[in-house]
């Protein structure tokens, strides 16, 4: 992987390889994690605009920081350009520089509600949400798909309304909304977006390994990439491509399981630490029993006794 700064507005990150936002995952520990092992910058899971308008508790605590974590991007979804600007200036995104605006979610609930992918089908509407969020004073990027489906595939046209709205970096995932996470990159079309605008592009899709990342910026000319599922099942991948030393498995979860135990209660650390031990045990021999005995834990401590049988050293 081929490592170099890359600006994000007026911001500087320390390299090209970040982490993308994923529902029910990128929490403070995991994205501490991640950005620990080498992460460039880390996005927070997508939060709803009109969910912070409205005060919602589950919103607010998507959106726990401090200064441990360094510079973190925080997502926002939503359609209605005002809506989307007072989430920008709301108090739980002081801490976060850079807001990134939700135009790829593939899920119906989303879609259907005008927002997420939705967006891609109508680019005025999302240049003038663009427009609205700059306002702000917050640096905007945007993440995007390459169309609804093959036969409207929009990329370099969109990302040239995104910048022209002041948006400062474009990531492209190079799937159409249809394919959800499955079927091939579409190189051809992230090298559309990098080649139309003169913001930084980051490539998204398909990294698992240092061979991945680096096909998918020879093939697209992108500025870097980032990783989504791969850091689910192993957050190392992140030393892997950015020659950060490594740790063992278990000195890797039971660091997570101690940090998500500080800023969560105990019931959430045992059922989201059960469901990343599941990730983390993926491949192994006996994987399937030591997920069943996981799934059965009742406590972190639990959790923990089980994850030191089977990764002791």
């Amino acid at each position: 992987m081929r490592l170099h700064t890359i600006n994000v507005g007026n911001l500087t990150m320390e390299n090209n390889v970040f982490l993308a936002p994923l529902a029910g995952y990128t929490n403070y520990p995991f994205r501490r994690l991640c950005k620990g092992y080498g992460a460039g910058l880390c996005y927070t899971e997508m939060v709803s605009a009109q969910g912070l308008k409205y005060g919602s508790e589950n919103t607010e605590e998507l959106l726990y920081t401090d200064e441990k974590e360094g510079v973190a991007a925080a997502q926002i979804f939503g359609s209605d350009p005002e809506i989307m600007r007072a989430a920008c200036e709301h108090e739980k995104l002081k801490p976060f520089p850079i807001v990134d605006i939700n135009m790829g979610c593939p899920v119906p609930k989303i879609y259907k509600n005008g927002e997420g992918s939705a967006l891609l089908e109508d680019p005025v509407l999302a240049e003038r949400i663009v427009k609205a969020c700059v306002k702000s004073g917050k640096v905007i990027t945007v993440k995007i798909r390459i169309g609804i489906d093959e036969r409207a595939l929009v990329t370099e046209e969109f990302a040239k309304r995104m910048e022209g709205a002041g948006a400062s970096l474009i990531t492209v995932h190079g799937r159409t909304k249809d394919k959800v996470y499955a079927g091939d990159v579409h190189f051809k079309e992230i090298e559309k977006a990098k080649k139309a605008v003169n913001i930084p592009v980051i490539a998204n899709g398909g990294v698992f390994s240092d061979e991945d990342a680096e096909r998918l910026m020879d093939k697209t000319g992108a500025d870097g990439v980032m990783v989504a599922r791969a850091a689910l099942f192993d957050p190392q991948i992140f030393c892997f491509l950015t020659g950060m030393p490594t740790e063992s498995k278990l000195a890797m979860f039971e660091k997570q399981l101690k940090w998500t135990g500080q800023v969560c209660d105990e019931r959430f650390t045992t059922v989201f630490m059960r469901k990343m031990a599941a990730f983390y045990v993926k491949g192994m021999r006996g994987a399937a029993a030591f997920k069943d005995r996981l799934f059965q834990a009742r406590s972190p401590d639990e959790i923990l006794s089980i994850a030191r049988e089977i990764w002791e050293d």
